[in-house]
């Protein structure tokens, strides 16, 4: 696997077209993604947008959304330093931690500690998140993620 050299910044508003379209070419919902931007990383290579991902903070909890990256970027561990450095910026800010919603990725996010979790663990503030609300299916699997640990990820 050759390691992806995209330049991970803060989303700006001018990014949200990019990514709308990243996400929509994957099947990923885009709803929310307006009113949550501002807590998007994206990843930038040759000029152009080739990942994002985003977290949506809920007093302590954090809803980890929209881990995106185009397929030409794919394999070079692009979304990882994504989820990683969203994680260490969450815990930075007071997130303990982090929940998300996944119709085909509950493989790929336990490397990250992450471990399926019952919908009725759910804090009361993340069901209000327009993810849980209905634009991720009920059939989504719900995982979750401590970081009160300082473990490496």
């Amino acid at each position: 696997m050759t390691e992806t050299k995209a330049a991970l910044r803060s989303a700006r508003p001018s990014d949200l077209a990019a990514v709308e379209a990243l996400l929509a070419a994957a099947e990923l919902t885009t709803a929310g993604l307006a009113d949550a931007f501002a807590d998007f990383v994206v990843a930038e290579q040759g000029g152009g947008i080739v990942g994002a991902a985003g977290v949506e903070r809920y007093g302590d909890s954090g809803l980890l959304r929209s881990v995106v990256v185009a397929p030409a970027a794919r394999d070079g561990g692009l979304g990882a330093r994504m989820v990683r450095a969203l994680a260490d910026a969450s815990r930075v800010r007071g997130v303990r931690e982090l929940w998300l919603l996944t119709t085909t990725a509950d493989r790929y996010f336990p490397r990250f500690g992450f471990v399926v979790a019952e919908r009725s663990a759910v804090p009361p503030p993340l069901l209000q998140s327009v993810e849980f609300r209905g634009a991720c299916p009920a059939t989504a699997v719900v995982m979750r993620r401590s970081l009160a640990d300082r473990e490496e990820w």
